[in-house]
């Protein structure tokens, strides 16, 4: 049986690296690439080598949108789009490749990918027909997702509404969801934290761990914890450290650092 060759193109090192490491702990018999985040490398080396069997391709590289390298390097590979951007602007990418993940990528999305690309090499043909002025007018005409701006909230004599610009992290304990607002105060609400993540501008916050979501606003410190996992000191300060784990620790820098 021959070895499943992968390559990755992805314009942020760490996120590269991430990814990497990722798919070494779930397939640790693939042979994994990483590709220089550009058009121009990634379309010289497809010039040079063999085409791997899979591409994890980052929609946004540094000089340009990842389908004008389709365009050129014509890759006879399957190819998973990774993007930060929301499920609605990516669905159409889907008709041109075998899946997509979204930003920050977690093990069991990836996994399920890896998965799907197993249940269709066999199949798949030699070559992808990709309509790249589809991609290309479907990505640059995208909707914009209106993500949520308040919350109504239900107090014991009448309901209240919090900005979510107010907000500066969530928080669940004992299956009961919470925000906390600037001036200290928890308000509970009617959303799983899974749930209320999908409602959040991806660029204000940040899912830490399975208890926090943070906002940007609210962390003042990231200090080292054991095992390369880390401990972030946020404001106002919950009555527990807030861990996290260490595999999200370049992307939380990652997503600080924007």
């Amino acid at each position: 049986m021959n070895k499943i060759k992968a390559v990755i193109i992805e314009d942020e090192f760490p996120a590269a690296r991430l990814l990497n490491r990722m798919i070494q702990k779930v397939r640790p018999e693939w042979e994994v690439t990483v590709l220089p985040g550009t058009i121009e490398g990634a379309v010289s080396w497809f010039k040079e080598n063999p085409h791997p069997d899979i591409i994890f391709l980052d929609i946004q590289l540094n000089d340009g949108i990842s389908f004008l390298f389709i365009e050129q390097a014509q890759p006879k590979s399957m190819i998973v789009f990774t993007t930060a951007y929301d499920e609605y602007a990516v669905r159409a990418f889907t008709v041109n490749s075998i899946d997509y993940l979204l930003k920050p990528i977690h093990e069991e999305r990836l996994l399920d990918s890896i998965c799907k690309f197993e249940r269709l090499s066999p199949s798949a043909p030699e070559s992808q027909n990709y309509n790249i002025e589809q991609l290309l007018k479907s990505f640059m005409e995208k909707k914009e997702k209106q993500y949520r701006t308040r919350f109504l909230i239900s107090g014991n004599k009448q309901c209240y509404l919090i900005q979510v610009t107010d907000i500066t992290y969530f928080y669940s304990e004992e299956k009961v969801t919470f925000a906390v607002t600037r001036d200290h105060k928890s308000h509970v609400l009617d959303f799983p934290l899974n749930k209320l993540e999908d409602q959040l501008d991806p660029q204000t916050f940040f899912r830490a761990n399975r208890q926090y979501i943070l906002s940007a606003d609210s962390i003042r410190s990231i200090q080292n914890h054991f095992n390369g996992k880390a401990v972030i000191r946020i404001e106002p300060s919950p009555q527990d450290p807030v861990y996290i784990s260490r595999d999200k620790v370049p992307l939380l820098k990652l997503w600080l650092n924007k």
